[in-house]
Parts: structure tokens; C-alpha cells; sequence
């Protein structure tokens, strides 16, 4: 007899909507303070976005040493220089700041000057493994260009659901994503986690994993109504949820362990990335159910309501769920 492994029971009635009173004005509350936040505080952008010098370094001997190499960085007088290690002992990473002249090009020639110097420095003693150089007229175009391709991403989004679903379900999936993306957002300024192109990675991997479990959760929803014709919308959701909820624990679960080892074992390169997706997953579940859903309550998504016919009445010591799926 085959042995199946069940982390959710297949009839479970947990009441989702009942909580709509408390999800929606707890998120509604932290997007008002994630933008208070994000004007208080600011975004820690990386070198991609507002320009400076990145250079990785892997020392020749057994160990690196990360005072002196700071020291030692500090005494060029190029401003503030960040100097972390990641990967092995061996290894170390400098971040310098955009170094300031009157104009663009010569911006750019001291952004070279600093690579130069940084080679006579240290030259001996390490290996330059990647040197990254980003003027301010790179860094403003990666900003112009990051900013629409997240808004193209929330269009296209939009568009698919409205030919795919009701346009309850399009706008339900829009704001439920935004939520998530503000959050996330939130998160990085929070946190003072380095926002930069792997970051805009994060934010357009989270879009894509929210919309996918809130697109499962829609399409069971519409399944039910179709079936549970008399059924008030708010039992309807409840059953849909529920039907699925085993996929999306096992989903979010399997995804966010993934994400942990990368967080534990991925090193100082990974962390911003990997500490975002774990936020990310957290927050995409979250809205899918509590947001996404609820939601299409109050953009009037019709149903019959009232009591249930005979065919749609479950048998006697059988769940609303579990007919549900009997019936699916």
C-alpha cells in the first residue's frame, strides 16, 4: 500500500474571509508606512544606480586581510569605501563611491583614475577577479530603464487577466501584486539591503510568483462558481482557497527553503537577493489569499447567493470542501 506524506488534511473549512476585516487595513497600513519610510529614509542603491566602483579581490596568499585592505583604501582619498567578505577567506569585495567633477567625462575619468590607483595599491598581494565601473549616465539610464520595465511587467499583467478572467479578477490581480511589490520595496529600505539590478531581478521574480498562485486561486474561484450557483461569493472563495491551500503550502514551503540555503551558504553577494525572495515569498502567499481574493468581494464579482439548491447541497457528514472536490 502506497504511503502518502499529507502537511494539509483534504478537507480543511479554515474561514479566509473572515480575516478580509483585518488583512485589508493591516496592509493598507503598512503600505502607508512603507512610503512614509521609503521618503524618511531613502533606498540604499548600489553602485548600478547611482554610479562608483566595485571591485572583487581574491588574495594571493591564504587569507585576505580586510583592515588593512580598508586602510589602506581609506588613505586614497576617494571617499567612503566599503570592504566586505564573501565567498572564502580568500576573497574580498570594495565598493567606492561615484567620485564628483564638473562634468559627465570627467566623472567617468576619475571613476578610471580610482581602478588604476586601486591596482598600483594592491596589485602584489591580490588577484582582480571583476572590476565594475558605473558613470552617473549609465547609472541614470539603468534607473529609466529598470522603472519601465517593472511598469511593462504590471501592463502586460494586466492585460493577460483581462482577456483571461473578469476584469474583477484583472484589477484584484494588479492591486495585489502592487501590494506586493510596495512591501518588498519596503523591505529593502528597511532593511538598508543594496537595491541594484539583481534587485529589480527580486522585485520582477516576486511579481511573476505572486500573479502564478493568485492566477491558481482565481481560476479554482471561477471554477466554483459555476458549480455552487447559490452560494454567497464569500463561501465560494473560502472553498476555492481551500481546495488549493495544500499546493500553495507545499509550493511557498519547498520555494522558501530553496531561497534559505541561498540566504545561509550564498555569502555576502547573494544576501540582498536571497533575504528579498524569502520576504518576497512570504508576502506573494499572503496577498494571493488574503488580498487577492477578498478583493473580488468588493469589486461586486457576482454570484446567486442565498441557500443551496438540493444538487448543490453537500451529503450528510460531508464538507462544503469536500464536495467540492468530489464534484471537481
Amino acid at each position: 500500500m502506497a504511503f502518502r506524506l499529507r502537511f494539509i488534511p483534504d478537507d480543511t473549512e479554515f474561514p479566509f474571509m473572515g480575516f478580509r476585516a483585518v488583512s485589508f487595513p493591516a496592509s493598507a497600513l503598512l503600505s502607508v508606512l512603507t512610503v512614509i519610510v521609503f521618503f524618511a529614509i531613502g533606498v540604499n542603491f548600489g553602485i548600478d544606480f547611482k554610479g562608483g566602483t566595485l571591485v572583487e579581490l581574491q588574495a594571493k596568499g591564504a587569507q585576505a586581510n580586510i583592515s588593512q585592505v580598508r586602510e589602506k583604501s581609506n588613505a586614497l582619498g576617494f571617499g567612503s569605501v566599503e570592504v566586505a567578505e564573501f565567498g572564502s577567506p580568500r576573497e574580498l569585495l570594495l565598493r567606492l563611491e561615484l567620485q564628483t567633477a564638473p562634468t559627465t567625462a570627467e566623472q567617468e575619468k576619475a571613476q578610471q583614475n580610482v581602478v588604476s590607483k586601486l591596482r598600483e595599491t594592491f596589485g602584489n598581494d591580490y588577484e582582480f577577479r571583476r572590476v565594475e565601473v558605473v558613470g552617473p549616465r549609465v547609472s541614470g539610464e539603468l534607473v529609466q530603464n529598470g522603472t519601465i520595465g517593472v511598469i511593462v511587467g504590471i501592463i502586460g499583467v494586466l492585460i493577460y487577466l483581462w482577456f483571461r478572467f473578469e476584469w474583477q479578477f484583472a484589477i484584484g490581480a494588479v492591486i495585489a501584486t502592487l501590494h506586493d511589490i510596495v512591501l518588498t520595496i519596503g523591505f529593502f529600505v528597511v532593511m538598508q539591503l543594496t537595491f541594484d539590478m539583481t534587485s529589480l531581478a527580486v522585485i520582477l521574480t516576486i511579481l511573476g510568483y505572486s500573479l502564478n498562485d493568485t492566477v491558481v486561486v482565481y481560476d479554482r474561484i471561477r471554477e466554483m462558481l459555476r458549480k455552487y450557483k447559490k452560494l454567497q461569493l464569500y463561501e465560494v472563495i473560502d472553498i476555492a482557497i481551500n481546495s488549493t491551500l495544500s499546493r500553495t503550502v507545499i509550493t511557498a514551503t519547498t520555494t522558501f527553503l530553496a531561497m534559505l540555503a541561498m540566504a545561509i551558504f550564498g555569502g555576502e553577494v547573494l544576501r540582498s537577493f536571497s533575504l528579498a525572495m524569502l520576504f518576497g515569498i512570504v508576502i506573494g502567499t499572503y496577498s494571493s489569499i488574503f488580498i487577492a481574493a477578498p478583493i473580488l468581494i468588493y469589486l461586486g464579482l457576482k454570484t446567486g447567493g442565498g441557500d443551496l439548491t438540493k444538487d448543490d447541497k453537500p451529503e450528510a457528514g460531508t464538507s462544503k470542501t469536500a464536495a467540492a472536490r468530489a464534484r471537481a
